[in-house]
């Protein structure tokens, strides 16, 4: 049994724009639909929705024969949580909340086995092809893919030393927490917002990573244009309210 290719991780790395989905169901069958609907990747959340590990590892499961990567933000930049989810089988990882260099150092450690990193070792995880993966313990690190987020202004200030760690493949751009953090709390579509966030792709472009962000489908091209390389253009809970509150006034009108 062969090591699952990372084809997410190989596109960034040659430059080629991702276009992603947000995914806080947490259902497996809202995966697997998403899965086969032409993205790129699946975002599937722990940090703002009420998904967790089994849930996930069904909808990791869902996705299996989608054309979509699936990239699983856990709730934290936290060693225990990281092993959990590379366990099951994510093979890249949306790490939240990252403001300096040893943070993002930490999040490419808590990804490696020692004597590179701090995983625990486990040898039948479903990661591992419960044990049919050869090599697996000194393979898994050649298609993990660590991307960490920055969202404050701390983050910006340190963001060309945390592009620059070894190992992390790309750094995600917060709109809604950098907006409050910068003082626009709820108005991530102010002036402000947009210059830090240009800036931003810019910086981490330079440092030979890649930028990413999440924007509706109005800025989508807005954000490739700037240079952001994986780009979500919608959410599944938005499209859904959306759609439903549309469809419904349509009738009331």
């Amino acid at each position: 049994m062969e090591l699952p290719a990372n084809d997410f991780k190989r596109a960034l790395k040659d430059g080629k724009p991702q276009i992603g989905i947000w995914s806080s169901f947490s259902s497996h069958i809202v995966a697997e639909v998403l899965a086969g609907a032409g993205f790129d990747w699946v975002l599937l959340d722990t940090e703002h929705s009420p998904n967790e590990l089994p849930m996930v590892q069904a909808q990791l499961q869902a996705m299996t024969g989608g054309s979509a990567t699936a990239v699983v933000r856990p709730a934290w930049n936290d060693m225990v949580l990281i092993k959990r989810y590379l366990d099951i089988g994510a093979q890249t990882l949306l790490l939240p909340y990252v403001q300096t260099v040893e943070e993002a150092q930490n999040a490419v450690r808590y990804t490696r086995y020692p004597p590179q990193g701090v995983r625990g070792v486990a040898g039948s995880t479903r990661a591992a092809g419960y044990g049919r993966i050869k090599d697996y313990m000194k393979r898994a690190h050649e298609e993990l893919c660590v991307l960490v987020q920055a969202e404050t202004r701390l983050a910006l200030k340190n963001l060309d030393a945390i592009a620059a760690v070894e190992d992390i493949d790309g750094v995600f751009i917060g709109p809604n927490d950098l907006a409050a953090d910068l003082g626009h709390l709820g108005n991530w579509q102010h002036p402000d917002v947009w210059k830090a966030m240009e800036d931003a792709a810019k910086r981490i472009r330079k440092a030979g990573k890649a930028p990413g962000i999440l924007v509706g489908e109005a800025d989508g091209k807005r954000c490739l244009d700037m240079g952001f390389l994986f780009v979500a253009v919608g959410a599944d809970v938005g499209m859904l309210a959306r759609g439903a509150e549309a469809l419904a006034a349509k009738f009331r009108s």
